[in-house]
């Protein structure tokens, strides 16, 4: 399997061998940002239980909430592809976007003209200093692929979403595919 170089708009998945990390075994992550100061992404496939209007009191709409990843995990992100209704978004790539006018988005949300298959909130992020995710590509932690779905990765990523990647990618993969997430105790 040749891994393509990681660039924003580009998705990374957790090599099988990713067992020990928490926050990661199993991820499937949208790279916001990548370049030589560090890299920011966001954990795709990991929904908590709880939605925006547990933590958000002024949204009406129970709109699922992801661990976007280790850092900051105080802190709420989202990412959508409607740029046309909320100001000040950042292209990350392919028609999806990150953040916004917050207070704009609250507002479309409880008018119910932004769905949940327009936008994806995060509880923190992952983020790599410069050259870090470089090292851990180097040390097969990673596979850099594209995101094929563009902006409809928003619905595609699920709780099945890393297997499905696993299938894609063929192989020796396909055996990790069905295994345990914790092969040590099988």
């Amino acid at each position: 399997m040749i891994s393509l170089k990681p660039k924003k708009g580009k998705l990374l998945i957790a090599e099988p061998t990713l067992t020990g990390d928490v926050s990661f075994n199993r991820s499937v992550v949208l790279l916001a940002e990548h370049n030589d100061e560090g890299s920011v992404g966001f954990i795709l496939n990991k929904p908590l239980n709880y939605d925006i209007s547990d933590l958000i009191e002024d949204i009406n709409v129970p709109f699922q909430v992801f661990n976007g990843g280790p850092v900051e995990q105080d802190n709420l992100y989202f990412i959508h592809k409607v740029p046309h209704l909320i100001d000040n978004s950042i292209e990350i790539s392919d028609g999806i976007f990150w953040g916004g006018d917050f207070e704009k988005t609250i507002a479309l949300i409880n008018q119910k003209v932004i769905t949940d298959t327009d936008i994806r909130f995060f509880l923190g992020y992952s983020g790599w200093s410069s050259l870090q995710l470089d090292q851990e590509l180097d040390s097969k932690s990673w596979i850099v692929v594209k995101n094929e779905y563009e902006s409809n990765i928003i619905q595609k990523s699920t709780l099945a979403f890393w297997k499905e990647k696993m299938m894609e990618l063929g192989g020796d993969y396909l055996l990790w595919s069905n295994a345990p997430e914790n092969p040590s105790l099988n």
